[in-house]
């Protein structure tokens, strides 16, 4: 560990042992500087990382003090020093096996991929659909069919530009939902049995894409925080073939972890070095907490070099199943791929959408869907405090709707998925996010729904689960 993590753990130890009470002033800058021996940056970047972990909080001109909460917080979870081999993949039976504990609308969706639709504005964006329908004219439907709504593709520029991200429509190719812009973007760049780097934990579907287009995986550590370790993958990037890379840069799933701006920028160079392309997994973009929306490292592409794919599914609209992807120096290959396989998305939906980003409201609606998901985390972090068993870690993300728990060694998620659904609660296992089924003491859980005494009960109930390990 770095200095400033190690001052860091020790503050950590005081507070969770109660020797630094609730509330009280932790060591000024200076105090902890002189008596520790170490710089005041140092002390600086542990206080930031305290604050980021729930720990402790800054008030104007009076220094740190401990949350009320910090005692029940949870530890993050430790990196995995994974070693970066290829290997084939063969996930989908498993994922499949997960993905059927949702079907019952009866089981608690703590493994749901999706938020919950009370979230969103499904009977305005009804209402954008009519009427966008009934100002579409009649032959625009089929001169925009491949690339998609012009407007729809104007409204998705002017997103990027908030980002400092400037591209033309012309750029963007509307998809079926992020996952077609994914598997356009690895068609392009790949061929079967090419090596691509991938996050170790990673989404499962981006390991069944890889599955299906017969590619091969060399994982790549993640930092529950950090994100990406970018000296294991200059490592992997000097030692094998790596044809494209797939990261999630922001609020990557199932860690939730975010790359700085300065690594995302130090990952485009390196990346640029190797003529590697990058498919960039964003879809979780709009879900940041706070105000300052991230930057992707499509920002720093000067060579075309980001396949960069977005979607409406997790902060708008999860049914309608419109995506996008700015290609890049790929873009027209992606455009022609596209013509040669789904053509389009539905119109329809592609019109609701562009109206409702026009006239709907929708930074509105964002602020309170962000709002509702950073609630919803401190109640499963609250619960996970005082149900799970001691020795649990979790992660804090900054976004999202997505928690990572490292569980003691002695317990298996898969073994805790089967119980847990013969008790009407889903969750997703460690195993399915992993090209080798790794993770075994490991599970993502969702709080993407909103928080009733039934998600307390089902929290409770996974507590007695684990601690009969």
């Amino acid at each position: 560990m770095k200095r400033y993590e190690r001052f860091a753990d020790e503050i950590s130890e005081l507070i969770r042992s109660g020797v630094l009470a609730p509330g009280e002033r932790v060591p000024s800058v200076r105090q902890a500087s002189r008596h520790y021996g170490i710089s005041p940056s140092t002390v600086f970047q542990a206080y930031y990382l305290l604050e980021n972990q729930g720990l402790i909080v800054a008030r104007p001109r009076s220094g740190y003090f401990v949350r009320e909460q910090a005692q029940r917080l949870l530890n993050e979870p430790e990196m995995n020093p994974c070693v970066q081999e290829t290997a084939d993949i063969a996930v989908s039976e498993l994922v499949f096996s997960v993905l059927g504990s949702l079907q019952d609308s009866d089981t608690v969706p703590f493994g749901s991929a999706f938020p919950g639709p009370e979230l969103f504005p499904l009977p305005r964006l009804a209402r954008s659909m009519t009427k966008g329908l009934r100002a579409l004219p009649a032959d625009a439907i089929i001169a925009d069919m491949t690339a998609g709504d012009p407007d729809l593709r104007r409204q998705i520029a002017l997103r990027y530009r908030l980002t400092g991200v400037h591209l033309t429509p012309q750029e963007l190719v509307i998809t079926n939902g992020a996952m077609e812009a994914l598997n356009l973007g690895f068609q392009c760049v790949t061929s079967p049995g090419d090596l691509v780097a991938i996050e170790s934990p990673a989404f499962y579907a981006s390991l069944q894409v890889l599955e299906r287009l017969k590619l091969r995986a060399v994982e790549i550590p993640v930092h529950p925080r950090e994100g990406i370790d970018l000296e294991a993958l200059a490592e992997s990037l000097a030692r094998h073939p790596i044809k494209a890379c797939w990261f999630m840069s922001h609020l990557q799933n199932p860690l939730g972890a975010s790359l700085s701006d300065a690594k995302k920028q130090a990952l485009y160079a390196l990346l640029k070095q190797h003529q590697v392309p990058l498919i960039e997994d964003d879809v979780y973009a709009e879900l940041y907490f706070g105000t300052t929306p991230p930057t992707p490292v499509k920002h720093y592409d000067d060579e075309g070099l980001v396949i960069h794919c977005g979607s409406f599914s997790k902060c708008l609209a999860p049914g309608y199943r419109v995506g996008w992807v700015a290609g890049g120096r790929y873009a027209e290959s992606i455009s022609r791929l596209k013509l040669m396989t789904t053509i389009s998305p539905s119109v329809p939906a592609q019109v609701a959408i562009a109206d409702y980003l026009q006239h709907g409201g929708y930074d509105r609606h964002l602020r309170r869907l962000r709002y509702a998901l950073e609630t919803q985390q401190g109640h499963m972090l609250d619960a996970a405090a005082r149900y799970f068993p001691a020795g649990t870690r979790a992660t804090r993300p900054s976004g999202g709707y997505f928690l990572w728990f490292e569980f003691p060694r002695q317990v298996d998620s898969l073994r805790l998925f089967h119980m847990a659904r013969e008790q009407g609660i889903s969750i997703a296992p460690g195993p399915i996010f992993s090209a080798t089924q790794g993770y075994r003491h490991c599970a993502r859980l969702s709080y993407g729904h909103p928080w009733t005494p039934r998600s307390e009960e089902a929290m409770a109930l996974l507590g007695r689960l684990l601690a009969s390990f």
